[in-house]
C-alpha cells in the first residue's frame, strides 16, 4: 500500500496491518477455542468445527426455499414454526448429498438440547444475514434427517459489540432473523456459555494478557520507527 505508507508512515501502517490481522484471525484462533473451553463447564458435549452430516432431502430444500421466499417479501419471522416445518419434511423426498456441513460450535446440554452456533464478524451487512439464515435452516434439515425428534437451536453469535456502550444495531437483522432466538451478541453469548459474568471476566483476562505482552509488542514495532 505505497500511497498509505507514504501518507501515514511505516509505523502506523505496521500497526494497522497488525490489528487487521488480529481481526481476521480472532474468530477461529481465539474466540472459537475460548468458547469451546468455557462451554465445557456447563454442557455435556462441546465440539468446534463439528461435522453435522452430508444428507439433505429435496423436500427439505423446497421447504427452506419457501421460508426464504416468505421472509424476503416481509413475512413474519417465527423460529419455532420454521423449525417444525423443516422437521416434518427432513426425512421425505429424494436424498441429496452435500459437501460436509460444519458448525463452528456445537453444544449438547445435560437435557440433550442441542445448540449450534455460527460465529460471525461484528458488522455483517443485511445481505450477509440472508446467507446466514439459509445456512441455519440447512443445519436443521441435515440434523433432523438423522435425529428427527431432537430439540435443536441454531444461532448466530457475535462475540463483541462494536457500538458499546450503545446497544448493538440489530435493525440489519430485522425481517430475517428471530432476534430473541437466533442471535446472541457480546455478553449474551459468553454468559450463555459459562454463566453470568463470564463476559466481564473474559475482558479482564484479555486486559491482563495485553499488559504482560506489551513489552514484546512494543519491541516488535520499534523496527518500524527507524
Amino acid at each position: 500500500m505505497p500511497f498509505h505508507t507514504r501518507l501515514l508512515g511505516k509505523d502506523r501502517m505496521a500497526l494497522f496491518s497488525f490489528i487487521h490481522s488480529l481481526n481476521t484471525n480472532f474468530g477461529t484462533s481465539i474466540f472459537e477455542p475460548v468458547a469451546k473451553e468455557l462451554a465445557k463447564g456447563i454442557f455435556k458435549e462441546v465440539y468446534s468445527q463439528y461435522e453435522l452430516g452430508k444428507i439433505i432431502t429435496d423436500e427439505a430444500q423446497n421447504e427452506i426455499q419457501e421460508i426464504m421466499n416468505d421472509l424476503s417479501v416481509g413475512g413474519d419471522v417465527n423460529k419455532a414454526d420454521e423449525t417444525e416445518r423443516i422437521r416434518k419434511v427432513a426425512q421425505k423426498g429424494k436424498e441429496k448429498k452435500l459437501k460436509s456441513v460444519k458448525v463452528d460450535l456445537f453444544l449438547a446440554s445435560k437435557t440433550d438440547e442441542i445448540f449450534m452456533f455460527d460465529l460471525k464478524t461484528v458488522k455483517p451487512n443485511k445481505g450477509d444475514f440472508i446467507s446466514y439464515k439459509r445456512n441455519m435452516l440447512e443445519w436443521l434439515a441435515v440434523y433432523f434427517y438423522q435425529h428427527p425428534k431432537a430439540k435443536v437451536n441454531t444461532l448466530i453469535s457475535i462475540p463483541y459489540n462494536p457500538y458499546e456502550p450503545a446497544e448493538y444495531k440489530r435493525w440489519t437483522m430485522k425481517g430475517m432473523l428471530d432476534l430473541k432466538k437466533e442471535v446472541k451478541v457480546a455478553a449474551e453469548f459468553w454468559d450463555f456459555l459459562a454463566g453470568e459474568g463470564t463476559y466481564t471476566d473474559l475482558l479482564d483476562c484479555f486486559e491482563q494478557a495485553g499488559v504482560e505482552l506489551r513489552p514484546e509488542i512494543d519491541k516488535h514495532f520499534t523496527k518500524f520507527k527507524r
